[in-house]
Order: C-alpha cells, then structure tokens, then sequence
C-alpha cells in the first residue's frame, strides 16, 4: 500500500482505451479522499513544421491558434470527467468531478509530466502504456519508461487493451 496520496498525476494520451488507467487513479482518489489532476501533454511542433507556418501565418495568429487549441482540449477533458463520474461511479464510489483538475501543457510528454508532478507535488503518477509489437513490449512504451526511470515519485503504469 502507498503511504498517505492527497495528489495523484493522471496523465493521458487522450486515446480509445485510456479509461483503465483513469479509474486507476479514480480508485486511489477514493481511497485516500485525495485530488486527481488530469494531464495531457500536446507535443510542440518540430521546428520545420513550425517555419512553415511562420510563412503562412503571423505569431500573433500562430499564438491564437495554439490557446484555442488548447481550450478546446482543456474542455474536452474536462467533458470526459464528468462523462466518466456519470457514468462510470456507482453511488457508493466517493468521488466528485470537483477533485479533478484538468490541465493541458505543451512539450517533450515524459519531461512535462514530471515537471508537473513537482509542481504539484504529486504522491503518486498514474499513467497507462499500450502494447502494439513486440519491440514497443520490451520497451514498455517510450513515454511510461522515461517517467518511470526518471520520476523520484512512485510511478504506477496500467496495461491498456484499446477497449475502454
């Protein structure tokens, strides 16, 4: 068992099939009548990608685009939470939508994650890998296996099916 969690790190990729590592760590919120916050990193653009839209845009219309961007998934995420306790919680479950956070950073994922679990001095990250050929298999997943042997934080990884 886990020493006291008050701060649990839920990052996700957004993906089909993410709702295992989510009630993870809905689970662990229960049980320790903690707070979730919910992570999801975007990558940034290589830097190709990105000349091409300074030929076609300003920054200023660049930057609009990347807060709305971002709006928009801070509020898919947060539709997803409260999907998720509607749906998914039974009345003896303790748990309220009000304990999650819900937030969107950009970035390297595995360095974004940590740098948000201090931030936030998380207890605990939670996170879920998927498994598609046997190479990714024996790698666990390139962004689980950074945070895990980075993290100074306990790191719990579910397996993910891709069925929710």
């Amino acid at each position: 068992m886990l020493p006291d969690v008050k701060k649990i790190l839920y990052a996700s990729d957004l993906e089909k099939g993410a709702r295992p590592a989510f009630r993870r760590a809905v689970s662990l919120c229960g049980h320790y009548h903690s707070e979730i916050t919910y992570l999801h990193v975007i990558e940034s653009l290589p830097a190709s990608a990105q000349n091409q839209l300074r030929n076609i845009l300003d920054e200023e219309e660049i930057e609009g685009c990347q807060r709305e961007g971002i709006e928009n998934l801070q509020r898919k995420v947060k539709e997803r939470i409260e999907r998720f306790c509607e749906s998914e919680l039974e009345g003896n479950e303790i748990m309220d939508p009000s304990q999650v956070t819900a937030r969107v950073e950009e970035g390297t994922p595995w360095r974004v994650i940590l740098k948000v679990a201090d931030e936030i001095d998380a207890d605990v990250i939670v996170m879920g890998v998927r498994h598609h050929t046997a190479m990714e298999k024996f790698l666990l997943g390139s962004t689980p296996n950074r945070v895990m042997y980075n993290s100074k934080r306990p790191v719990l990884i579910v397996p993910l099916t891709g069925e929710d």
